[in-house]
């Protein structure tokens, strides 16, 4: 997965026509490590159909206040430079619930490219 360290690289990636999923994490966050032992497997799943990305929440304060990223792991999906969907609970995230989520970002963002 990439990581994103820069802002406008950022802006850059999720500007892009293909659908994009940002997680923000942190080196602390308990939670984010508990993804780690199979995210790597949901991103080869979905590779065909979206790029995921990593962006630390600490090493991009300013950008994570502006899109009210609280609670991490966080998961926004973007096509175009446009929020699609989100991911946010204060719960840990398992396998199958960042799946359905991918699932509904990979729908949300198809109904968009067919209008």
């Amino acid at each position: 997965m990439k990581k994103i360290t820069d802002e406008a690289v950022f802006r850059e990636t999720i500007a892009q026509d293909r659908l994009t999923v940002a997680i923000f994490k942190t080196t602390w966050c308990k939670d984010c490590h508990f993804i780690e032992p199979f995210i790597a497997d949901v991103e080869a799943a979905y590779a065909d159909r979206l790029t995921m990305i990593e962006l630390d929440r600490d090493d991009l304060a300013d950008l994570c206040s502006e899109l009210n990223i609280l609670g991490i792991p966080s998961f926004i999906a973007f096509r175009k430079g446009q929020e699609l969907v989100r991911f946010v609970s204060k719960l840990r995230k398992t396998r199958e619930e960042i799946e359905q989520f991918l699932d509904r970002a990979v729908e949300v963002s198809g109904a968009l490219a067919g209008k």
